[in-house]
Protein backbone atom coordinates (compact mmCIF):
# COMPACT_ATOMS: atom_id res chain seq x y z
CA UNK A 1 0.00 0.00 0.00
CA UNK A 2 1.37 3.51 -0.76
CA UNK A 3 2.35 6.05 1.89
CA UNK A 4 -0.27 8.70 2.65
CA UNK A 5 1.17 11.69 4.45
CA UNK A 6 -0.81 14.02 6.68
CA UNK A 7 -0.72 17.79 6.33
CA UNK A 8 1.13 18.10 9.64
CA UNK A 9 4.04 15.88 8.61
CA UNK A 10 5.73 18.66 6.63
CA UNK A 11 6.03 20.80 9.77
CA UNK A 12 7.53 18.15 12.05
CA UNK A 13 10.93 19.88 12.43
CA UNK A 14 9.34 23.12 13.56
CA UNK A 15 7.23 21.24 16.06
CA UNK A 16 10.35 19.58 17.48
CA UNK A 17 11.93 23.01 18.05
CA UNK A 18 8.72 24.25 19.70
CA UNK A 19 8.69 21.14 21.90
CA UNK A 20 12.23 21.81 23.14
CA UNK A 21 11.47 25.49 23.81
CA UNK A 22 8.26 24.60 25.66
CA UNK A 23 10.04 22.02 27.80
CA UNK A 24 12.64 24.63 28.74
CA UNK A 25 9.93 27.16 29.65
CA UNK A 26 8.24 24.57 31.87
CA UNK A 27 11.32 23.90 34.01
CA UNK A 28 12.17 27.61 34.16
CA UNK A 29 8.67 28.60 35.30
CA UNK A 30 8.41 25.82 37.89
CA UNK A 31 11.67 26.91 39.51
CA UNK A 32 10.72 30.59 39.25
CA UNK A 33 7.21 29.96 40.58
CA UNK A 34 8.48 28.04 43.63
CA UNK A 35 11.14 30.60 44.42
CA UNK A 36 8.79 33.58 44.00
CA UNK A 37 5.71 31.84 45.49
CA UNK A 38 3.68 32.96 42.45
CA UNK A 39 0.53 30.98 41.64
CA UNK A 40 0.33 32.73 38.26
CA UNK A 41 3.77 31.37 37.33
CA UNK A 42 2.97 27.90 38.65
CA UNK A 43 -0.40 27.97 36.86
CA UNK A 44 1.31 28.93 33.65
CA UNK A 45 3.90 26.19 34.26
CA UNK A 46 1.03 23.70 34.67
CA UNK A 47 -0.43 24.90 31.40
CA UNK A 48 2.98 24.61 29.76
CA UNK A 49 3.37 21.08 31.13
CA UNK A 50 0.20 19.98 29.35
CA UNK A 51 1.60 21.65 26.24
CA UNK A 52 4.81 19.63 26.59
CA UNK A 53 2.70 16.49 26.86
CA UNK A 54 0.31 17.59 24.12
CA UNK A 55 3.01 18.63 21.65
CA UNK A 56 4.96 15.45 22.42
CA UNK A 57 1.82 13.44 21.78
CA UNK A 58 1.25 15.39 18.56
CA UNK A 59 4.79 14.55 17.41
CA UNK A 60 4.23 10.88 18.24
CA UNK A 61 0.92 10.95 16.35
CA UNK A 62 2.62 12.48 13.28
CA UNK A 63 5.32 9.80 13.41
CA UNK A 64 2.81 6.96 13.77
CA UNK A 65 0.51 8.50 11.16
CA UNK A 66 3.42 8.41 8.71
CA UNK A 67 3.50 4.62 8.79
CA UNK A 68 2.37 3.06 5.51
CA UNK A 69 -1.20 1.92 4.96
CA UNK A 70 -1.93 -1.80 5.06
CA UNK A 71 -4.72 -4.04 3.83
CA UNK A 72 -6.13 -3.97 7.38
CA UNK A 73 -5.81 -0.17 7.75
CA UNK A 74 -6.21 1.22 4.26
CA UNK A 75 -5.82 4.85 5.42
CA UNK A 76 -2.95 3.96 7.73
CA UNK A 77 -2.89 5.72 11.11
CA UNK A 78 -3.86 9.20 9.97
CA UNK A 79 -6.78 9.47 12.41
CA UNK A 80 -4.34 9.33 15.35
CA UNK A 81 -3.64 13.03 14.76
CA UNK A 82 -7.31 13.78 15.44
CA UNK A 83 -7.23 11.71 18.63
CA UNK A 84 -4.15 13.73 19.64
CA UNK A 85 -6.13 16.94 19.14
CA UNK A 86 -8.96 15.58 21.32
CA UNK A 87 -6.45 14.56 24.00
CA UNK A 88 -4.90 18.04 23.97
CA UNK A 89 -8.30 19.65 24.37
CA UNK A 90 -9.24 17.45 27.34
CA UNK A 91 -5.92 18.23 29.03
CA UNK A 92 -6.41 21.95 28.53
CA UNK A 93 -9.91 21.82 30.04
CA UNK A 94 -8.46 20.06 33.09
CA UNK A 95 -5.72 22.64 33.52
CA UNK A 96 -8.20 25.52 33.20
CA UNK A 97 -10.42 24.02 35.92
CA UNK A 98 -7.48 23.50 38.30
CA UNK A 99 -6.12 27.01 37.77
CA UNK A 100 -9.51 28.63 38.33
CA UNK A 101 -9.99 26.68 41.55
CA UNK A 102 -6.55 27.63 42.89
CA UNK A 103 -7.09 31.28 41.94
CA UNK A 104 -10.38 31.38 43.86
CA UNK A 105 -8.70 29.82 46.90
CA UNK A 106 -5.79 32.28 46.87
CA UNK A 107 -7.99 35.33 46.54
CA UNK A 108 -9.19 34.80 50.10
CA UNK A 109 -5.73 33.89 51.46
CA UNK A 110 -3.12 35.63 49.27
CA UNK A 111 0.50 34.67 50.08
CA UNK A 112 3.55 36.91 49.72
CA UNK A 113 4.95 36.99 46.21
CA UNK A 114 8.44 37.95 44.99
CA UNK A 115 7.31 40.19 42.15
CA UNK A 116 10.81 40.93 40.78
CA UNK A 117 11.69 37.29 40.16
CA UNK A 118 8.15 36.65 38.93
CA UNK A 119 8.53 39.42 36.34
CA UNK A 120 11.94 38.23 35.12
CA UNK A 121 10.77 34.65 34.62
CA UNK A 122 7.60 35.79 32.81
CA UNK A 123 9.58 38.00 30.41
CA UNK A 124 11.85 35.08 29.46
CA UNK A 125 8.78 32.87 28.97
CA UNK A 126 7.14 35.53 26.80
CA UNK A 127 10.20 35.72 24.54
CA UNK A 128 10.43 31.93 24.14
CA UNK A 129 6.70 31.63 23.44
CA UNK A 130 6.99 34.40 20.86
CA UNK A 131 9.63 32.39 19.00
CA UNK A 132 7.45 29.24 19.12
CA UNK A 133 4.40 31.14 17.91
CA UNK A 134 6.41 32.53 14.99
CA UNK A 135 7.55 29.03 14.02
CA UNK A 136 3.96 27.73 13.99
CA UNK A 137 2.30 30.75 12.34
CA UNK A 138 1.95 29.07 8.94
CA UNK A 139 1.77 25.44 10.09
CA UNK A 140 -1.33 26.04 12.25
CA UNK A 141 -3.48 26.31 9.15
CA UNK A 142 -2.35 22.92 7.84
CA UNK A 143 -3.99 20.56 10.36
CA UNK A 144 -5.91 20.34 13.62
CA UNK A 145 -2.88 18.76 15.23
CA UNK A 146 -0.71 21.77 14.37
CA UNK A 147 -3.54 24.15 15.27
CA UNK A 148 -3.75 22.51 18.68
CA UNK A 149 -0.02 23.09 19.21
CA UNK A 150 -0.39 26.69 18.00
CA UNK A 151 -3.28 27.37 20.38
CA UNK A 152 -1.32 25.88 23.27
CA UNK A 153 1.63 28.15 22.57
CA UNK A 154 -0.70 31.13 22.13
CA UNK A 155 -2.24 30.35 25.50
CA UNK A 156 1.27 30.21 27.01
CA UNK A 157 2.13 33.59 25.51
CA UNK A 158 -1.06 35.19 26.84
CA UNK A 159 -0.32 33.56 30.18
CA UNK A 160 3.13 35.17 30.23
CA UNK A 161 1.54 38.55 29.49
CA UNK A 162 -0.89 38.07 32.39
CA UNK A 163 1.97 37.16 34.73
CA UNK A 164 3.96 40.23 33.65
CA UNK A 165 1.00 42.53 34.30
CA UNK A 166 0.42 40.95 37.73
CA UNK A 167 4.11 41.26 38.65
CA UNK A 168 4.14 44.94 37.71
CA UNK A 169 0.95 45.59 39.72
CA UNK A 170 2.33 43.80 42.78
CA UNK A 171 5.65 45.63 42.49
CA UNK A 172 4.03 49.07 42.21
CA UNK A 173 1.08 48.68 44.61
CA UNK A 174 1.77 45.66 46.80
CA UNK A 175 -1.65 44.21 45.90
CA UNK A 176 -0.74 40.49 45.93
CA UNK A 177 -4.23 39.40 44.85
CA UNK A 178 -3.14 40.39 41.34
CA UNK A 179 -1.27 37.08 41.19
CA UNK A 180 -4.47 35.07 41.70
CA UNK A 181 -6.40 37.25 39.26
CA UNK A 182 -3.71 36.76 36.60
CA UNK A 183 -3.86 32.99 37.07
CA UNK A 184 -7.66 33.09 36.73
CA UNK A 185 -7.28 35.08 33.51
CA UNK A 186 -4.95 32.37 32.20
CA UNK A 187 -7.56 29.72 32.96
CA UNK A 188 -10.36 31.68 31.29
CA UNK A 189 -8.28 32.38 28.17
CA UNK A 190 -7.74 28.65 27.68
CA UNK A 191 -11.43 27.75 27.46
CA UNK A 192 -12.90 29.20 24.21
CA UNK A 193 -9.98 28.17 21.96
CA UNK A 194 -9.93 24.72 23.52
CA UNK A 195 -13.67 24.27 22.91
CA UNK A 196 -13.24 25.22 19.25
CA UNK A 197 -10.40 22.72 18.83
CA UNK A 198 -12.41 19.93 20.50
CA UNK A 199 -15.51 20.66 18.41
CA UNK A 200 -13.58 20.54 15.14
CA UNK A 201 -11.84 17.31 16.11
CA UNK A 202 -15.14 15.67 17.10
CA UNK A 203 -16.69 16.75 13.80
CA UNK A 204 -13.97 14.80 11.99
CA UNK A 205 -14.44 11.74 14.21
CA UNK A 206 -18.20 11.91 13.55
CA UNK A 207 -17.46 12.18 9.81
CA UNK A 208 -19.34 15.45 9.45
CA UNK A 209 -19.23 17.27 6.14
CA UNK A 210 -15.95 19.23 6.04
CA UNK A 211 -16.13 22.97 6.59
CA UNK A 212 -15.91 24.82 3.30
CA UNK A 213 -17.65 22.04 1.35
CA UNK A 214 -21.32 22.54 0.48
CA UNK A 215 -22.81 19.23 -0.64
CA UNK A 216 -25.47 21.01 -2.68
CA UNK A 217 -22.71 22.74 -4.65
CA UNK A 218 -20.88 19.43 -5.08
CA UNK A 219 -24.09 17.80 -6.30
CA UNK A 220 -24.64 20.64 -8.75
CA UNK A 221 -21.12 20.31 -10.18
CA UNK A 222 -21.54 16.54 -10.63
CA UNK A 223 -24.89 16.98 -12.40
CA UNK A 224 -23.35 19.54 -14.74
CA UNK A 225 -20.87 16.96 -16.05
CA UNK A 226 -21.71 15.85 -19.64
CA UNK A 227 -23.46 12.48 -19.62
CA UNK A 228 -24.55 12.56 -15.96
CA UNK A 229 -28.30 12.31 -15.37
CA UNK A 230 -28.45 11.87 -11.59
CA UNK A 231 -26.38 11.45 -8.41
CA UNK A 232 -27.29 9.82 -5.09
CA UNK A 233 -25.62 8.49 -1.92
CA UNK A 234 -23.37 11.54 -1.93
CA UNK A 235 -21.08 11.74 1.11
CA UNK A 236 -18.17 13.96 2.14
CA UNK A 237 -15.97 13.57 5.21
CA UNK A 238 -12.44 14.14 6.50
CA UNK A 239 -9.84 11.45 7.20
CA UNK A 240 -7.46 13.86 8.89
CA UNK A 241 -6.83 17.59 8.55
CA UNK A 242 -6.17 18.51 4.94
CA UNK A 243 -7.52 15.21 3.54
CA UNK A 244 -11.16 15.49 2.48
CA UNK A 245 -12.94 12.57 0.83
CA UNK A 246 -16.05 12.39 -1.35
CA UNK A 247 -17.98 9.34 -2.55
CA UNK A 248 -21.09 9.19 -4.72
CA UNK A 249 -23.20 7.00 -6.96
CA UNK A 250 -23.34 8.69 -10.36
CA UNK A 251 -26.05 7.71 -12.87
CA UNK A 252 -24.97 7.94 -16.52
CA UNK A 253 -26.88 8.42 -19.74
CA UNK A 254 -26.85 5.52 -22.20
CA UNK A 255 -24.32 7.15 -24.55
CA UNK A 256 -22.05 8.52 -21.78
CA UNK A 257 -18.31 7.87 -21.87
CA UNK A 258 -17.42 6.70 -18.38
CA UNK A 259 -13.69 7.44 -18.66
CA UNK A 260 -14.27 11.04 -19.69
CA UNK A 261 -16.82 11.53 -16.90
CA UNK A 262 -14.42 10.17 -14.24
CA UNK A 263 -11.68 12.52 -15.44
CA UNK A 264 -14.08 15.47 -15.43
CA UNK A 265 -15.40 14.76 -11.92
CA UNK A 266 -11.94 14.16 -10.46
CA UNK A 267 -10.60 17.45 -11.82
CA UNK A 268 -13.75 19.32 -10.77
CA UNK A 269 -13.65 18.16 -7.14
CA UNK A 270 -9.89 18.65 -6.86
CA UNK A 271 -9.83 22.18 -8.26
CA UNK A 272 -13.15 23.57 -7.04
CA UNK A 273 -13.50 21.84 -3.65
CA UNK A 274 -9.92 20.81 -2.72
CA UNK A 275 -10.93 17.13 -2.60
CA UNK A 276 -7.95 15.01 -3.62
CA UNK A 277 -9.55 11.63 -2.90
CA UNK A 278 -12.89 10.91 -4.57
CA UNK A 279 -14.68 7.64 -5.32
CA UNK A 280 -17.54 7.31 -7.80
CA UNK A 281 -19.76 4.33 -8.51
CA UNK A 282 -20.97 4.71 -12.10
CA UNK A 283 -24.47 3.35 -12.67
CA UNK A 284 -27.07 3.04 -15.41
CA UNK A 285 -30.71 4.00 -14.86
CA UNK A 286 -31.57 0.29 -14.95
CA UNK A 287 -29.17 -0.38 -12.08
CA UNK A 288 -30.82 2.35 -10.01
CA UNK A 289 -34.19 0.63 -10.48
CA UNK A 290 -32.62 -2.68 -9.48
CA UNK A 291 -31.19 -1.09 -6.31
CA UNK A 292 -34.62 0.34 -5.46
CA UNK A 293 -36.28 -3.06 -5.85
CA UNK A 294 -33.58 -4.74 -3.78
CA UNK A 295 -34.02 -2.21 -0.96
CA UNK A 296 -37.80 -2.64 -1.09
CA UNK A 297 -37.43 -6.42 -0.85
CA UNK A 298 -35.36 -6.05 2.33
CA UNK A 299 -38.08 -4.03 4.08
Amino acid sequence: MPHVHSAAAGHRKRLVVVFCLTLGIFFFEVIGGLLSNSLALLADAGHVFTDVFGIGFALAAIWIAGRPATSERTFGYLRLEIFAAVGNAILLFGVAAFVLYEAWRRLSEPPDVASGLMLAVAVVGLAANGVSLYLLRDAQGASLNMRGAYLEVLGDLLGSVAVIVAAVVISLTGWVQADAIASAAIGILILPRTWKLLREALDILLEATPKGINLDDVRGHILEAPGVVDVHDLHAWTITSGMNVVSAHVVLAEDAKSGDILDHLGICLSEDFDVKHSTFQLETPEHVLWEARAEQAQL
